[in-house]
Formats: C-alpha cells, structure tokens, sequence
C-alpha cells in the first residue's frame, strides 16, 4: 500500500511540473485564450467521467458560492495569468515563481483567518518573495512584466487555498478541485470560439500539448494526489512537491532545450528555501497543539494545485 502511495506521489511531481514546458507548446496554436479554455474543459470532461467511480458528491447548493469563488481564482484566473506569463517566460523559470503560493497562502491566512504570523513566517516569506522579486528584475532578462503576471497566478492559487478552506470541512480534497474545475470551465465559456478555432489551425503537437494538460497534470494528477496524500503524512507528502521546480527545470531542457540562467537558480532556491521555512514551522506549530482542530478527516486531504 505505502509503494503505491509512494508512486502516486511520484506521478503527482511529474505530471505537475510536465504542465509548465507542456503550456509552451499548448501556446503555439492555440495561444492563451484558446489554450485556458481547452485546457479546463478536457480536465472537465475527464473529471466528469471519472466522478461516479471515484465517489464523487454532488455539492450542497449553499456552497455553490463558495465553489464558484474558488473555480473563479485558482482555475481560471490561474490558467490566464499562469498562461499569459509562459508567453514570455521560460517554462522552468515559471515553475520557480509558482512555487511561492505557499507564502501568500500564509499571509492570506493571517489577514482573514487569524493565523499566527510568527517571526520564522515572516523571514521565510521575505526570503522566498525576494527569490522571486529576484527572477522577475534581475539580470536584465527581458520578461520581468510577465514574471509579475506568473506571480500573480501564485496568487490567485493561494485565495483559492484560502476560499477552499471552508470546503474541506464537509468535501474531500479531491471532490473541492472537480467542484472548482467545473466552476472554472464555466467561467471561461466565453473562450470557447477561440479553442475551437484554434483546433482547427493549430499543429499537432500543440492539440496533444492541450489534450496532455487537461487529461494528466489538471485531472490524473489531482487524482494521483489524493491517493497519495490520504496515505501519506501531509508532511512527506507536501514535503515532495518541493521537487516539482527541479522536474520542471529537467522537463523543460529535455522538451524544449531551456537552460536557466543563474539568475533564475539563485532566485529560484531563495524562493524554495523561503517556502521550506514557512512549511516546517507551520509544522511544528500544528505540532505543539497551538493550530486548529481538524473538523474533518477530509480536511487532510486538500490538493496544493501545482498545475
């Protein structure tokens, strides 16, 4: 049982940090718009189908507000910022600055959960955004406005995080991330025209770039997190998706031949480090007894969406 958890984890890395050097190639043909909207809507499908065989709910209509506001911040604000940013920036470099949604998550938390901001929060916090301010100025590199925007979808992740919160208390992880994939389909239908065009006069490559995204990183992955995380500690498990930058960076020079530069490495490890901090003392907070009571066992098993 642990060996399959363990490769569900595993799967989890690498269909999380494929999606980052898979949307610059989704990018040429279908370009944002048509790509966001694609990309959730093969997920959606997907999803639908699996939904009666994974034990999935239907949600209770006083929560569909709730379900909206998270598909409306971490699906698709998310894919069109996270999308329009890859424009610009390289596929690896991306996975970096994404990888702080932890740290907005924490100050979000404290702004309107009343969570402790402790000292060892607030360095890890300006050691990580600093990482990234880092990435998206230094070195002249040319693509510092569509770093803020990758920055930005960091962002929205964590209101999704916060706004799921609520959730994970009566649904599981898994359950909330359909709920929210379906409410963010909806929400980018008006971008329906410019996928289904771009279907027509995109390459090849590009369609099996869109199909991969929706139907592995979007929903397998979310699938494969779930089982992993309901039978791993919440420690070991979010402890592996500090791995998804590194495979992403690996990703993205084997597909597309990216060579980060120093610039990216150093911001990119200030950043994880920065992260790092604020997880292990989230952890040995929680650990003293000074952190809430867990309502529900479902509560345990929120994805981080790393998509």
């Amino acid at each position: 049982m642990k060996l399959k958890a363990t490769a569900a984890l595993a799967i989890t890395v690498v269909l999380w940090a494929s999606a980052f050097p898979a949307i610059k190639v989704g990018l040429d043909g279908y370009g944002v718009a048509g790509l966001s909207f694609a990309r959730l809507a093969v997920a959606s499908a997907v999803l639908l189908l699996a939904a009666p065989v994974l034990g999935v709910r239907r949600p209770r209509r006083a929560d569909l507000p709730a379900i909206a506001g998270c598909g409306l911040a971490g699906m698709s604000a998310y894919q069109l910022l996270l999308n329009w940013g890859e424009v610009h920036v390289p596929a690896g470099t991306a996975s970096l600055l994404v990888s702080v949604a932890p740290v907005f998550s924490a100050l979000l938390a404290a702004a309107f959960l009343g969570e402790r901001l402790t000292a060892a929060k607030l360095l890890g916090s300006a050691v990580a955004l600093g990482g990234s301010a880092l990435i998206a100025t230094g070195g002249g590199l040319g693509y510092s406005g569509a770093a803020w925007a990758v920055l930005a979808a960091a962002a929205v992740q964590a209101v999704y995080h916060l706004g799921s919160k609520p959730l994970l208390r009566r649904y599981t992880g898994l359950e909330v991330a359909c709920y929210a994939m379906w409410a963010g389909t909806l929400f980018l239908a008006p971008l329906a025209p410019d996928a289904v065009h771009a279907f027509v006069t995109a390459p090849p490559e590009a369609t099996l770039a869109v199909v991969f995204l929706g139907a592995f990183p979007s929903a397998a992955g979310f699938v494969a997190w779930g089982y992993a995380v309901a039978r791993h500690s919440l420690t070991v498990a979010t402890a592996a998706l500090y791995l998804v930058p590194a495979v992403a960076l690996a990703v993205a020079f084997a597909w597309l031949g990216e060579r980060p530069t120093w610039v990216d490495l150093a911001g990119g490890a200030l950043s994880v480090a920065g992260v790092v901090l604020i997880n292990a003392t989230v952890r040995r907070w929680a650990g003293q007894g000074n952190s809430r009571k867990i309502e529900n066992p479902a509560q345990r098993r929120g994805p981080l969406a790393r998509r």
